[in-house]
């Protein structure tokens, strides 16, 4: 930084010198900090410039933070889009989805819907296509226009990112939820098919200061085994170069039950590990199908099956909080089951 010299003392030769030196240093940082495709600074200087900027907030919990990457996965129907669509409802109106923090308040939210048509994502917000649910306002679904016409001078892929660009500019979005991945590009196998679009997604989130989620499967997984990176279908470069992933799990012991861990975090320690996975029920109260967080658990207490012992030992303890004049949610949170589950045990008795 240049300092204030008096004219007085420029005339000494010593002090014009280590002036002269001065700005030769600066320039010369300048010049260091953009070269082609680079920028250099002194890590104390990156440390200062990143404290004035604001801290990343939380969207879901720990799970999912303001200006991150992230990838949701899970196998077909467990449940990636039910979730991805309460998110999206929540940051939209900034209000959090219950038992998870949410810091940022209400914002515009792009929601890429590349699985269902309107049709089906009617049928999941309405009953039987009345009584529709009324979704905030800050909340954009995108269908791909099945009128538009591709151009021989672009592929479809590069014309969809293209067309983000073009949504996001004219939205002014901070949110983009993409469900699913394989959209924005066909094959995620390699790393020469993955890497350009990890690339391609950091672009888009450092251009527009963007948080975004992307959906992605799992291949057929042993579903005795606990969920790991290894799980997500394609190249490893998308997990590489994601800053943060979570998956969901379907509970063996219980066919409502699902659990969220996480499997990579930059922002914060891993909090849902094996050991503390996030229970919750797919339920669907009134007209709005969603995710109910019940309780925390071991991760291999959804994996394996029951013994007979096992089932009626639960069983047993179902009927006595029942008789405690518990609740059957009550009584769910407590053994870490769906209350579908708990009425099942006790009309089983």
């Amino acid at each position: 930084m240049e300092k204030n010299i008096g004219l007085q003392d420029l005339g000494k030769p010593e002090t014009f010198l280590n002036h002269l030196d001065e700005l030769l240093k600066a320039e010369k940082n300048d010049a260091l900090e953009n070269i082609g495709l680079l920028t250099a600074k002194p890590a104390n200087k990156w440390i200062k410039e990143s404290s004035l900027r604001p801290k990343p907030r939380m969207l879901f919990g720990e799970f999912w933070f303001e200006y991150e990457l992230c990838i949701l996965f899970a196998d077909t129907n467990v449940g990636k889009s039910i979730l991805a669509v309460q998110i999206a409802d929540s940051l939209s109106k900034g209000r959090g989805v219950n038992g998870f923090h949410l810091e940022a308040d209400g914002q515009t939210v792009l929601y890429c819907d590349f699985e269902l048509s309107d049709k089906q994502f009617e049928t999941r917000y309405s009953n039987n296509y009345s009584n529709h649910y009324q979704f905030s306002e800050n909340l954009i679904r995108i269908e791909i226009n099945p009128n538009a016409e591709l151009t021989h001078q672009k592929t479809f892929e590069e014309y969809l990112f293209e067309s983000l660009h073009q949504t996001i500019h004219t939205t002014d979005a901070k949110v983009l939820i993409v469900d699913n991945i394989t959209y924005l590009r066909n094959a995620t196998e390699t790393a020469k098919d993955a890497l350009p679009l990890m690339k391609s997604l950091k672009a888009l989130k450092a251009k527009f200061n963007l948080s975004i989620l992307a959906l992605a499967h799992t291949p057929k997984r042993d579903s005795s085994k606990p969920i790991t990176r290894n799980d997500l279908q394609g190249s490893k470069m998308l997990i590489n170069f994601c800053d943060s992933a979570f998956a969901i799990g379907e509970s063996q012991e219980d066919k409502n039950l699902r659990y969220l861990k996480q499997i990579k975090a930059r922002n914060t320690e891993i909090m849902y590990d094996t050991e503390n996975v996030a229970l919750c029920q797919l339920t669907k109260p009134d007209n709005f199908l969603l995710f109910e967080f019940v309780n925390f658990g071991a991760e291999k207490s959804h994996l394996k099956q029951q013994s007979d012992n096992d089932r009626e030992s639960l069983r047993e303890k179902a009927v006595t909080l029942n008789q405690q004049g518990k609740s059957y949610r009550e009584i769910g949170r407590e053994l870490g089951v769906s209350h579908m589950k708990v009425k099942r045990l006790i009309d089983s008795k």
